[in-house]
């Protein structure tokens, strides 16, 4: 009635809904399954009916993979610069810096997986979509060098919208320079593994994203060089259906294997057995660096 004003349920819901606080609930871009949050994480982000793998951070990552307590971190003051003046970039970089707590959007360092020493570098897509400019092709290129120098295996974590666009054509010339440190790695026989994760486009993909001696990719991770809708509107064509899945990729014979996120580390540790044979006694990665 007009009398009361609005029916009392109304103001109830409304009280409820402001109690709920924020993040608590998650929603499943691919099916609509609600998620809590908590329930989420504690299942390494990924979506339990659907599997749908949300991103993860950088640490994230790295405590995923990694041994307990095995890695330390280098090049961790390499930060990007605004070499071409292009308007708004550095108060950019400097917002990302205070958002995600890193310098760059790739986190390098020496670690262990399943007792083996390697050198691996994770990029970050909260930091300005991982794309890559002069800082992220330089810390790359020195996890490679270091995997060349102590003879140990390499491990790329993948996922990109590819080249900087504020540091022009500086940002194209570190697809070369990192593909020249993967060749030089090459020569010396020790592996390389990319771990593709969703999004891995552009410059990154066209570069060491697919010069993995094993490629390995994350459930429905899309990877590419331009986007689909480009695509499509350049060449008037319909795509395949999944095309730039990693499910479309494996059929196409691009990618090794795709492998879930709880599976990821028992799947790494095995390929890195198989090609340096059971770990035996090995200094830690301090040790290491000491050498």
């Amino acid at each position: 009635m007009a009398l009361f004003g609005k029916p009392r349920y109304s103001t109830v819901t409304a009280i409820r809904k402001r109690e709920i606080p924020p993040d608590v609930f998650i929603k499943c871009p691919i099916s609509g399954e609600v998620v809590y949050t908590k329930e989420l994480e504690s299942n390494l982000k990924v979506v339990p009916k659907s599997g749908y793998h949300f991103q993860l951070t950088a640490p994230e990552r790295l405590k995923l993979l990694l041994d307990g307590d095995s890695f330390e971190e280098y090049d961790a003051n390499l930060e990007g610069e605004d070499v071409l003046a292009f308007e708004g970039y550095a108060a950019k970089l400097a917002e990302n810096r205070q958002k995600t707590g890193l310098t760059e959007a790739v986190v390098t360092g020496i670690g262990r997986m399943g007792g083996v020493i390697l050198s691996i570098a994770v990029m970050d897509f909260r930091f300005m979509g991982a794309s890559m400019g002069c800082a992220v092709g330089e810390k790359i290129t020195r996890a490679v060098e270091r995997a060349v120098e102590r003879e140990i295996p390499l491990i790329i974590v993948c996922a990109s919208g590819g080249a900087r666009m504020q540091e022009g054509i500086l940002s194209l010339m570190q697809m070369a320079k990192v593909s020249a440190a993967l060749a030089h790695l090459s020569d010396t026989g020790q592996p390389y593994i990319a771990i593709l994760t969703d999004p891995t486009m552009a410059g990154v993909i066209a570069s060491f994203a697919s010069l993995g001696d094993i490629i390995i990719a994350e459930p429905g991770a899309r990877i590419g060089f331009a986007g689909a809708r480009v695509i499509r509107e350049t060449t008037r064509q319909e795509l395949p259906p999944g095309f730039q899945t990693a499910e479309f990729l494996l059929d196409h014979g691009f990618l090794d294997q795709i492998t879930s996120r709880g599976q990821m580390r028992r799947c790494v540790i095995n390929f890195l057995k198989a090609f340096t044979g059971r770990p035996k006694a090995r200094p830690s990665p301090r040790q290491c660096a000491s050498d």
